[in-house]
């Protein structure tokens, strides 16, 4: 197995601690296991569907409260760890589960990719608990069930688990609070490979195909065709302009200097800003856009290019805003354009109280405050044009989910 696969996990040898000894983090204490919502989720799932030995448990959390597990490496599919049991030489655990097939993995991350939220939070280093359920949603499970974890030790106990195998299952959920990307590379994807293949899919899922390019017309010379006809003009018909390519043109690379250090700008700022002014300026040209842009607008539109990217946390530290507010920003103005972004940042506002009649007829138990009609997961807002716009609550947030549409019906 090649060392970039394997996390070692040391928490509890002491700087100069011979290894020979017990480890001191927690001796003698009577410390709980799992800090996060995902080393709990790791302890429910070994005390609850697992059916590991509940007497064995118990024993393993006694060893790994006092220190016993000195060594804790997590690889894909297995854990393996050095436990100080009663002989001199420490014993030798592997802990196993099963990790996902490359087929399976593909479906997993094709799940998650379509949800703009889960992966801006992964892209920050956080692991939404909304994540377990993407992974059923696929057909599997992230956390062990009955049966999955297989452990193995070079103590002379039959028992499985013993309670040297037990004490490396509960110091696992340590290792996960430490880092949640654990709990993934358990099932088989390292954090590094998770992100890259994210990071392809929503860059495949957005990019446009750039347009082959055409020749331009040959046309007329102006002064060629006066004097054909005498002078008279409009008897030769003027070429059309070629019409805009089907994809913007990226900028030449030209050489230029670096401007001043005073001015505090920086060239690669420049090039994005030309690069987004040929897309703004081909969908102009286009006829996409026709109505200029506000701050908000113009910062929403470059940010729902960049969403799945580090790009966005980039522009979204420069704009002096959160990256999770300009990814809400962003995902409602790529469903909905402006108008999405206005019932995104707009404060609730005053309705006739019967245009939210049939809202309420579709969200039984519905609670209502202004122009929103909500429930525990689903809020439906009607929009100052008269459009109702759909909104999911994930991770803490309400995000814009599809385009608007004149019935609250359409949009369930």
């Amino acid at each position: 197995m090649a060392d970039e696969d394997r996390t070692p996990w040391q928490g509890w040898r002491r700087k100069g601690e011979d290894a020979g000894l017990p480890a001191a983090k927690g001796a003698g204490s009577r410390r709980s296991f799992g800090a996060t919502w995902w080393g709990r989720a790791w302890l429910e799932a070994l005390e609850q569907r697992a059916r590991l030995d509940p007497g064995r448990l118990s024993r393993g959390r006694s060893y790994a409260r006092r220190g016993s597990v000195l060594e804790l490496t997590v690889s894909p599919g297995e854990v393996e760890a050095m436990v100080q049991g009663s002989r001199v030489t420490p014993y030798q655990v592997t802990v196993r589960i099963r990790a996902f097939s490359s087929a399976e993995w593909d479906a997993v991350l094709e799940v998650v990719s379509a949800q703009i939220g889960r992966v801006a939070a992964l892209l920050d280093g956080e692991l939404p608990p909304e994540v377990v359920e993407d992974v059923q949603a696929a057909g599997l499970d992230l956390l062990p069930g009955a049966g999955e974890v297989l452990t193995n030790c070079s103590c002379p106990d039959f028992a499985v688990p013993c309670k040297h195998s037990a004490a490396v299952c509960y110091l696992v959920a340590d290792a996960l609070d430490d880092d949640p990307f654990s709990l993934l590379l358990l099932r088989g994807r390292r954090k590094d490979e998770l992100l890259t293949a994210l990071r392809s899919r929503r860059t495949g899922t957005t990019a446009t195909p750039a347009a082959p390019r055409t020749p331009a017309p040959a046309g007329i010379p102006a002064i060629a065709a006066f004097a054909a006809r005498g002078g008279q003009v409009g008897v030769v018909p003027v070429p059309a302009p070629p019409r805009p390519l089907g994809a913007p043109g990226v900028p030449a690379a030209v050489k230029v200097l670096d401007p001043p250090r005073s001015s505090g700008v920086d060239v690669r700022d420049l090039v994005a800003l030309a690069t987004d002014a040929a897309r703004r300026a081909w969908e102009l040209a286009s006829g996409d856009v026709n109505q200029p842009l506000t701050f908000e607008q113009d910062l929403a539109r470059r940010a729902a290019a960049s969403l799945g990217t580090p790009e966005l946390a980039d522009l979204a530290h420069r704009a002096g805003i959160s990256a999770r507010q300009l990814t809400t920003w962003a995902t409602a103005w790529r469903q909905a354009g402006p108008g999405g972004l206005a019932v995104t940042v707009d404060d609730p506002h005053d309705v006739d109280p019967e245009a939210l009649t049939e809202a309420l007829e579709a969200l039984p138990h519905a609670t209502t405050e202004a122009n929103r009609v909500t429930t525990a997961k689903i809020q439906l807002r009607l929009g100052r044009d008269n459009l109702w716009y759909r909104f999911d609550k994930s991770f803490n947030d309400w995000t814009l989910t599809r385009p608007p549409a004149p019935s609250p019906q359409d949009l369930l």
